[in-house]
């Protein structure tokens, strides 16, 4: 072999004069293929003509109507290998493909030919994963609707009253054992069991509505529209001067329509908030009576609180009693040097059994792991 070819180089340049030989006679030679081929090169060397034959073969002739031309077009080009430089100069194009990832796939407009193509895929949530809600425009926030569409809210599996077949169970099926005993002349042969089944905890979601709430509420509302459009036992709650029920009217499908109806169903949004009475109308008509026993709640809120922190307090207690978990959600709390120094927040925070951020994406998948943490 030449010294023009003896340089640490020398397989990539083997390999790229090659491709525009084949280039020059009508064989593709897509780029990722001439790596291939290169790399190829370094496993098999340069100097050996048939190791050199059977590498760009392998790796650069695809279809078996090009095997002639390519045989041919390789035989010229390890005649003159000696002189690459003699070689016509090819201006190489590379053609790049932006693909959002919410386009779905390319729709034929930027199909591979002859020219090499790079496709690049971008995600625009995962610009948004860290972002602050409150500095997100219209467009954005409607981005992330999409993406918390995605998320699985559920909560933990529990032992439900239902009893189902096992291959092994805590108690015997009589009934089946008895049915399949019928095929063996009335000998139990195969017992058969049961155990109890299970099912996903309820979610309970307690929005703040205030006004210190308000730059992250239109967010998070629709976090909690995807976990009750969801179908996964999730219950959803207002709280502001009042407290509002609004499961229902977020268990539309459509985004748009959900959010529409329930903010015709909430009077006091964007108002003040008395965390501590309006818990305690929850405790006394929904949680206490059955809704919050076994529940993950989650109450999503600063903690800033106009009642008496007191009440809050012991309001929190009695939830804790009879939910399997509280989750307290604070969209402040990423903030520096942040402490809960809000009388709400510090009267809330012993009863309180995972206090976690509120304020991106990011925080939000946290929270879904929280919820399904058993």
């Amino acid at each position: 072999m030449s010294s023009t070819f003896t340089a640490e180089s020398s397989a990539e340049m083997l390999a790229v004069a090659f491709a525009r030989v084949l280039r020059g006679v009508d064989i593709a030679a897509p780029l990722d293929s001439v790596l291939t081929f290169v790399d190829a090169l370094g496993l098999v060397g340069i100097e050996d003509r048939d190791c050199v034959y059977w590498a760009a073969r392998c790796t650069l002739a695809r279809a078996p109507e090009d095997i002639p031309v390519f045989d041919r077009a390789f035989a010229v080009f390890w005649e003159h290998r000696e002189s690459p430089s003699a070689l016509p100069e090819e201006e190489l194009r590379i053609t790049i493909a932006l693909d959002a990832e919410e386009d779905g796939a390319a729709d034929g407009s930027a199909q591979a030919g002859d020219e090499p193509t790079i496709t690049l895929r971008f995600s625009g949530v995962e610009t948004l994963r860290d972002k602050d809600f409150t500095d997100y425009s219209d467009d954005e926030m409607r981005q992330a609707q999409r993406w918390m569409e995605k998320l699985r809210v559920t909560g933990t599996p529990r032992e439900s009253v239902r009893w189902v077949r096992s291959a092994k169970g805590s108690r015997p099926d009589m009934r089946r054992t008895v049915r399949a005993s019928l095929a063996a002349q009335g000998e139990p042969v195969r017992r058969k069991w049961s155990r109890h089944g299970t099912r996903p905890r309820r979610i309970v979601f307690l929005l703040d509505i205030s006004g210190s709430m308000e730059p992250y509420a239109r967010a998070l509302v629709r976090f909690v529209h995807a976990g009750v459009a969801g179908r996964q036992r999730v219950e959803a709650f207002t709280l502001g001067t009042r407290l509002t029920r609004i499961s229902r009217e977020l268990s539309s499908k459509d985004p748009d329509r959900a959010l529409r109806m329930a903010g015709s169903r909430v009077a006091d949004w964007s108002g003040g908030t008395r965390l501590g009475e309006t818990l305690r109308t929850f405790n006394d008509e929904w949680g206490v009576r059955g809704m919050a026993r076994g529940a993950i709640v989650v109450i999503l809120s600063d903690g800033w609180d106009r009642g008496d922190p007191q009440v809050l307090a012991g309001e929190m207690q009695r939830l804790r009693r009879v939910a399997f978990r509280t989750v307290w959600v604070n969209p402040l709390k990423v903030t520096p040097g942040y402490a809960p120094l809000a009388r709400g927040m510090a009267a809330a925070l012993p009863f309180v059994d995972e206090f976690v951020e509120g304020h991106s994406l990011d925080a939000l998948e946290t929270l879904t792991k929280v919820m399904n943490r058993a």
